[in-house]
């Protein structure tokens, strides 16, 4: 099969014919139909993701059709199905109560395993796997991948984000702006920060309630002004100093603030101000996936028009296009997200 290879970090990847996959006991090997472009991929690229070696076939946001099950899968060729990137376990303790992000036993196919940049993608464990919607195309299923899922747990599964509350999002790329969606079909007034005046404007149009240009000020004072006293929840999707402490400061008293950002590699130890959060009573979660018995939930939503999610999907790119999007991690990136559909060329 044709595959994108990482061989050498913030490099560009190796196109390459690989050997077709096995398949999983337990599982199915995908046709892979899209597979979304990630900041987390763009951490394994530049070699701060500390699971991320050479000779990984990168990508974990994956919609495919079946081609090969083995004899303890659930599934049948030709099913089209979406999968967390988190694949859990299923019988430890936190899955069992319901908690598979932070299962003890986890396989993370894209980060030690081989991923989506390729023609197929063997994935164990497919009971974390789940049926594609009628009428939901693979281009928009894989654009959902961790970053609407990662949103979606965020607001609801952390924050528990109510309507008529104020919510910040601190960082419009795919998760913020998945974020701020979400966040705006609950019910939430939305403020989106960020220092690209266009992704801003991107954000205004899909009918965010304000937006803040952070290179224009102090961005939690302005929200704070805005909202008169500050936001109940804020979201940081970067992991960056600058948009950790904005988001705390931005909070008002009793307020939440999440972390989506992966704070990795350089910025995996930073300076927080921890005066607001002891000052201001606030609580601090940390959020990574989504746990795949949530999926009905999300696409429930999403199918039965609560949430128009299609202007996440800027463009659809081939395979030899991987490289150049994930060098545009490298500085600020324009609105909208990346997936790749065509793998043949």
């Amino acid at each position: 099969m044709r595959a994108a290879v990482l061989r050498e970090y913030n490099e560009d990847l190796s196109l390459e014919t690989v050997p077709d996959p096995d398949c999983p006991d337990d599982g199915v090997v995908l046709e892979v139909l899209a597979c979304g472009v990630c900041r987390s991929d763009w951490h394994g690229w530049v070699g701060e993701h500390p699971r991320v070696k050479p000779g990984q076939i990168q990508g974990h946001e994956y919609c495919g059709r079946v081609v090969a099950a083995g004899p303890n899968s659930q599934w049948a060729t030709g099913d089209v199905l979406v999968a967390p990137f988190i694949l859990s376990c299923g019988t430890c303790p936190s899955c069992r109560a319901g908690q598979q992000t932070v299962c003890a036993d986890q396989r993370l196919p894209g980060f030690i395993e081989p991923g989506a940049f390729a023609e197929y993608v063997p994935v164990p464990r497919d009971f974390n796997l789940a049926r594609l919607p009628e009428g939901m195309s693979p281009t928009l299923a894989a654009g959902l991948g961790c970053r609407v899922t990662t949103a979606w747990h965020a607001l609801t599964g952390r924050a528990a984000l109510q309507g008529g509350e104020w919510l910040a999002v601190h960082g419009t790329g795919g998760v913020g702006l998945s974020a701020a969606l979400l966040g705006r079909a609950l019910g939430a007034h939305v403020i989106v920060v960020d220092v690209v005046q266009d992704k801003l404007d991107h954000a205004l149009s899909l009918g965010m309630d304000a937006a803040v240009n952070a290179e224009e000020g102090d961005a939690a004072e302005q929200i704070r002004e805005i909202t008169g006293g500050g936001v109940h929840v804020s979201i940081e999707a970067l992991g960056i100093p600058q948009t950790v402490n904005a988001s705390i400061r931005c909070l008002r008293p009793l307020g939440r603030h999440v972390q989506v950002g992966m704070p990795v590699g350089h910025t995996a130890h930073m300076d927080v101000d921890m005066s607001a959060v002891y000052q201001g009573n606030l609580a601090l979660y940390g959020t990574r996936g989504m746990p795949a018995h949530r999926y009905p939930s999300l696409l429930g939503l999403i199918t039965r028009d609560k949430v128009d999610l299609s202007p996440l999907i800027a463009r659809e790119v081939p395979l030899s296009g991987a490289s150049a999007e994930l060098a545009a991690f490298n500085g600020p990136t324009p609105p909208g997200v990346a997936v790749i559909t065509d793998f043949h060329s």
